[in-house]
């Protein structure tokens, strides 16, 4: 666990306000205690929606986290079930010109306050250097050691972790160069991490040797993913799938490393994919959500690793902003939410009967 504890933060219930988009990262979680929450920005911070029991319908919120100057924020969830929030933040200073950091912060128990927010600095000393740096992105791997990734302003890619023991190591410069969009990590079951980027030469990828050890050299794959499209998703032991849009087919598109694209089907994404794996009648199977070119959200389900078999999409009436998120509730269900063109939350469940049929919408 971080040294720092949750230190009362004011959590202000403000009806009025909406969200400004959505957060990357996963910002639909499940609790220990088996509720879920939603996290969305909003000028000036972001907002917090929480079940009031398990399994629904009630939510209370929205709770509002003042977080001045953020531009882009991150959602990531550990095997401990911490919710830890990555931001890109930017300030000016007393000559007007502006400079970015990173920041971070941790919410232990669902419904309670946050830790407060932890500068983690900028990679780059050179203040024009560091305007250009990226959103960041976060894995959290089984021990609890926080990875925090951000495109640096050659392109290239940057860490920073924290260890369970709450101490931060300084920057770490994992090279690469020509990142088109976000990164996107995964901590895998076994204690590594992996990254694979878009990038202008194809793919990126970057394995950890070991679990809590360095990074080996990137490796390049001739492959075309559309910019912003790539999620990824542990799908077998130690083994991670990625999911992104073809940027020739126009598709989605599933890859592991050392096998080929299997083409999915559905329209293009603009965004990384919503993903979850989880049952459905019984089978193992990958669900992925996005948002259509037409504005409207897509729901697609598949067997695991299974992707020759075929995958099933569905187009939902419900317009949304950004991407949509997955998680299953504290009754196993699969849950979708997603945020409507006012910047409201709006979630649908799994319905009891077979396959993965949705109930009606709900707006928080």
């Amino acid at each position: 666990m971080g040294s720092a504890r949750p230190t009362g933060e004011t959590l202000t219930a403000e009806r009025g306000r909406v969200a400004s988009g959505t957060a990357h990262g996963n910002w639909l979680t499940l609790g220990k205690d088996g509720r879920l929450s939603l996290y969305a920005p909003t000028d000036g911070g972001l907002l917090r929606w929480t079940e009031t029991g398990v399994g629904g319908p009630d939510w209370s919120g929205p709770h509002f986290v003042a977080v001045a100057g953020l531009t882009d924020l991150t959602v990531a969830q550990g095997a401990d079930t911490y919710v830890h929030f990555f931001g890109r933040r930017e300030r000016a200073g007393a000559d007007g010109s502006k400079s970015v950091d990173i920041v971070h912060a941790t919410q232990y128990q669902t419904g309670r306050a946050f830790t407060d927010w932890r500068s983690l600095g900028n990679p780059h000393q050179d203040r024009e250097q560091g305007r250009a740096l990226g959103a960041p992105v976060g894995a959290i791997a089984p021990d609890g050691t926080v990875h925090v990734f951000v495109r640096g302003a050659q392109r290239g890619l940057m860490l920073r972790r924290e260890a369970p023991n709450g101490k931060w190591k300084g920057w770490e410069d994992l090279l690469g160069m020509g990142i088109a969009a976000l990164p996107s990590p995964v901590a895998l079951a076994d204690g590594r991490v992996e990254v694979c980027a878009a990038a202008e030469t194809g793919v990126l990828m970057w394995r950890q040797v070991e679990p809590g050890g360095s990074f080996a050299t990137p490796r390049g794959f001739a492959l075309r993913p559309s910019p912003g499209t790539v999620a990824a998703l542990e799908t077998g032991p130690d083994r991670a799938t990625f999911f992104w849009t073809d940027a020739e087919g126009g598709g989605a598109t599933a890859w592991r490393a050392g096998g080929w694209p299997l083409a999915l089907g559905a329209s293009p994404a603009d965004r990384p994919y919503a993903t979850l794996r989880t049952s459905v009648d019984g089978y193992d199977c990958v669900v992925l959500a996005y948002r259509g070119q037409d504005g409207a959200a897509v729901l697609g389900v598949g067997g695991t690793e299974n992707e020759a078999n075929g995958f099933w999409w569905y187009a939902l009436a419900e317009r949304c902003q950004g991407g949509p998120a997955l998680a299953r509730d504290g009754r196993g269900r699969v849950v979708m939410a997603l945020i409507d063109p006012d910047g409201v939350p709006r979630v649908a469940r799994q319905k009891d009967s077979s396959g993965l049929e949705l109930t009606q919408w709900q707006r928080l």
